[in-house]
């Protein structure tokens, strides 16, 4: 896959993530906003974090990179998902 085509799945990625604090924001009544607000940071952190990555891939193991690459962003995207559950 070529690097382009996956900064622009993290930039999606992110992109849901964050529309879906700001829906949650909006239609959700009394949820706590500074527990959004500060998500919604976080997943404009974990977007740069990971655009960042991709731009300097590790030479000589690019296999074992983007393995671990991919296997690290499921786990933030796993993590902020379940955040967002619990803002509810």
């Amino acid at each position: 896959m070529k690097r382009r085509t996956l900064k622009k799945q993290v930039n999606y990625i992110a992109g849901e993530l964050f529309a879906e604090c700001v829906v949650l924001a909006k239609v959700v009544p009394g949820v706590d906003m500074q527990k959004v607000d500060d998500l919604m940071t976080r997943i404009l952190y974990m977007q740069d974090e990971f655009i960042s990555r991709i731009s300097h891939t590790q030479p000589g193991n690019v296999k074992g990179f983007y393995k671990a690459f991919r296997s690290d962003l499921q786990a933030q995207v796993d993590a902020i998902i379940d955040e967002i559950g619990n803002l509810h």
